[in-house]
């Protein structure tokens, strides 16, 4: 009995750290929403193992207690106890009954309330768009259009409007709240009040193809005066570029790259791939998958379908100095 014990210890050891494993994190709400939503999770283990318990210890009894002592032998025989059944059927009606109730509870707590949104004195809407395989954010009221990385202040009302541009996902930040379907043709309406400061990752929920797993995001709280600085420097213009930088916008504009992206003030305006009007600002790409670096931007763009496969961008064939110029061009985008 006492190896058994340490293997399911083992087990459940094993479990909890996988939520440590630096992916989204499940038990650290950074939210009213997700701490109302942690509290009933954290219920309903408990309900749960309580219910384990004591089944699995009226099954180790019965077994003990009624086993056959020999080969002869035969355990006393019981029938038609109706107070047993009567019990064994109230007690999960009323635990399904306990779990309803402070589940609806919670739903009612977390649900999209328009009323509630529109009052809060500090409101930032922001349109998630959800493509196979990365995030798009849409700032209506700011004129920002971003990927990957979705920026708010602490302590406002995040009004998130999903959606998606070709496939169901799923977008879900676990600190933050709880999952909503981005459904094509469909708006879905969520939203979240983060209480401190901190980047806390996400996830597509929904199988969506054959890069879901690498269908990431980051949320990046910060404090007001943070955000209103990056508000104005994704509303600022693109700078002027000389040397190797100006040669990779020439490439850029003048080849494949402006039918799938856009880039403000140029006439660079595709839609398929994520707008890349300040892409150097951005701390990753690709889904959330790569860190923003030279190195990581070149690999990229010398064979995307070796890094992610699947992934809606061709194989352009660029060369070396291509590459090199667009390097120097994206990473001048700030």
């Amino acid at each position: 009995m006492v190896k058994y014990l340490k293997v399911f210890s083992i087990l459940v050891y094993v479990a909890l750290l996988a939520g440590c494993a630096g992916g989204p994190a499940v038990l650290s709400p950074a939210s009213p929403g997700a701490g109302q939503i942690h509290k009933l999770t954290s219920l309903v283990f408990w309900i749960a193992l309580a219910v384990f318990l004591v089944v699995e210890g009226l099954l180790i009894y019965a077994a003990v207690r009624f086993s056959r002592r020999t080969e002869d032998s035969m355990p006393k025989q019981t029938r038609g106890n109706r107070r047993l059944e009567i019990g064994w059927t109230l007690a999960p009606a009323i635990v399904l009954v306990v779990v309803f109730a402070v589940s609806l509870r919670t739903l009612r707590l977390v649900a999209y309330q328009p009323s509630a949104t529109t009052a809060a004195g500090n409101v930032i809407h922001v349109r998630v768009v959800g493509h196979q395989w990365w995030w798009e954010f849409d700032y209506p009221d700011l004129n920002i259009v971003t990927a990957d990385d979705m920026h708010v202040p602490a302590g406002a009302v995040v009004d998130l409007q999903v959606e998606s541009a070709d496939v169901i996902h799923s977008y879900w930040v676990p600190q933050l709240g709880g999952k909503i379907d981005a459904i094509p043709g469909h708006t879905n309406q969520t939203w979240f009040q983060a209480t401190q400061a901190g980047t806390f990752q996400g996830q597509c929920a929904e199988f969506c193809g054959v890069e879901h797993a690498k269908m990431r995001l980051e949320v990046i709280v910060e404090p007001a005066d943070q955000f209103q600085a990056w508000v104005a420097q994704e509303q600022a213009p693109i700078p002027t570029l000389t040397g190797v930088a100006a040669q990779g916008q020439q490439a850029f504009l003048g080849g494949a790259c402006v039918g799938c992206h856009t880039i403000n003030g140029t006439q660079a305006q595709g839609k398929v791939g994520p707008n890349l009007t300040h892409f150097a600002s951005r701390k990753m790409f690709a889904g959330a998958t790569l860190d923003n670096t030279p190195e990581n931007l070149a690999r990229w763009l010398a064979n995307p379908q070796a890094v992610k496969p699947g992934n809606k961008m061709p194989d352009l064939n660029l060369t070396d100095t291509q590459i090199s110029e667009l390097v120097a061009f994206l990473e001048s985008l700030k």
